[in-house]
């Protein structure tokens, strides 16, 4: 995968934000890590691994934060507040066209990413939160931090974006530490912040405290921890954070770095697993008892033939026309039209069945006739299209009705009990690609 383009996109009170989309997954994914260098982040190695490996899983959004990396870095006072970066973020999105995405969080990622769940549940698909810190210093309920508030936290780390500090950085998150990787750490600490910009984003995250946000996360949350993580911070507490969150499942993966990499196949897997699970409960709550309804001309291959394909256009138009016309009688859904044939869904049987006696009797003063199938099931709607067996079942019920037939399933029959229709047995028939055989039944006028 070649090096994605950055963009900007301008927020509401005119800061640039620098972001990346690469990828090419099934499901769109949010990166949120604590700071970054997009275009930085291409020149390490081991980094790049990662984003490669992640951009094989999902379609990628990375940005930076306002203040760092690329972006705009105003000298504002509240620059690195979570509530910028979210700010930040949702424009990030809406430039993108995004409506609703995964959300991968990383150290002090997650904070950000938590508070944009909990902000905006409707455009959170969901949350894989890895090595989370919500909160700096240590109280009793909650032991995993520097220190006690208002103790000082040991100032024993060299300088910024020195090769020293990188190797502290490198030995603190168990990462390699030969000088070539310890080099280009370094160079990208100082394209990631400043000193200064570095330092306000120290006194904002000591400042943050995102746990009484964990109980109101409302989306499918999974909670990742690396078995080696030796960090101070988040080397602890993920096991209890993933315990206040609703249904939040705790998930201990192998490794022995506290940052993840292109061999963590473990945390893909739990991310895929996620997307994976959201994907599937969305498909369930997408489901709908509903009729279908098929119908199509009978012959109109030939017919066009004989009228040639203007005249044949023009009488598919008048056809088309008198269909929809009878389906917003009936409130029929139309969902699908191809060539000269109609799929449509009701919320009631017996509608659906008048709508195709209505359809097979306005047609014929145009001199053609149509056959129809109707079947009552579960259908189920993804990225707002409508499937399902039972749709299966109603195309094969209308692809054996005779012409000016009106074919249902016995699902159809057995629910219009009492609405005055009356049916004759069509007999058992078998349905192409559908188990067993169906019993069937002609409406008769």
């Amino acid at each position: 995968m070649d090096v994605p383009e950055t963009h900007y996109v301008r927020t509401e009170d005119g800061l640039h934000i620098a972001y990346q989309v690469f990828g090419s997954g099934p499901y769109d994914l949010v990166w949120n890590d604590t700071m970054a260098n997009v275009d930085a982040n291409w020149d390490l190695p081991s980094w790049a691994a990662f984003l490669r490996e992640l951009g094989g899983h999902a379609r990628v959004i990375t940005f930076d934060r306002r203040g760092l990396g690329v972006s705009d870095r105003p000298a504002s006072p509240d620059v690195m507040s979570l509530e910028r970066g979210m700010e930040d973020l949702r424009t990030v999105l809406d430039a993108v066209g995004i409506e609703r995405a995964v959300h991968l969080g990383f150290s002090w990622g997650c904070a950000l990413s938590l508070l944009f769940a909990a902000s905006y549940p409707s455009r959170t698909a969901g949350l894989a939160l890895l090595a989370p810190i919500v909160y700096s210093w240590s109280t009793p309920d909650f032991p995993w931090g520097f220190a006690t508030l208002g103790q000082p936290v040991p100032a024993d780390e060299p300088l910024w974006g020195t090769d020293a500090h990188a190797r502290a950085e490198l030995i603190d998150m168990g990462g390699p530490t030969d000088d070539a990787e310890v080099r280009a750490w370094a160079k990208w600490f100082r394209l990631v912040a400043s000193p200064g910009a570095a330092d306000l984003v120290q006194q904002a995250t000591r400042q943050t405290d995102v746990r009484t946000l964990l109980p109101q996360i409302q989306v499918p949350t999974v909670v990742l921890q690396k078995s080696g993580d030796r960090d101070r911070l988040s080397g602890g507490a993920a096991p209890w954070i993933a315990a206040q969150i609703p249904g939040a499942r705790f998930v201990q993966i192998p490794g022995g770095e506290s940052f993840p990499t292109a061999r963590d196949a473990a945390l893909f897997d739990a991310v895929d697993g996620l997307a994976r699970e959201i994907r599937d409960q969305e498909a369930e709550f997408d489901r709908v008892l509903a009729t279908v309804m098929f119908t199509d001309i009978v012959g109109s291959t030939e017919r066009a033939a004989t009228l040639g394909d203007r005249a044949w256009r023009d009488l598919a138009e008048r056809h088309h026309g008198v269909v929809r016309t009878m389906l917003a009688r009936y409130r029929g859904n139309e969902v699908d039209t191809a060539g000269d044939g109609f799929f449509a869904t009701f919320d009631g049987p017996a509608r659906a069945v008048r709508c195709a006696l209505a359809i097979r009797d306005a047609v014929r003063p145009l001199g053609i006739e149509i056959r129809a199938g109707c079947h009552t099931g579960e259908v189920e709607t993804i990225d707002g299209k409508v499937g399902g067996v039972a749709v299966s079942i109603g195309a094969r019920v209308a692809a054996l009705a005779a012409p000016s037939e009106v074919l249902t399933s016995s699902t159809v029959k057995d629910l219009t009990a009492g609405s005055g229709l009356t049916f004759e047995d069509a007999g058992e028939r078998e349905l192409k690609g559908v188990p067993d055989r169906w019993h069937l039944y002609r409406v008769v006028a």
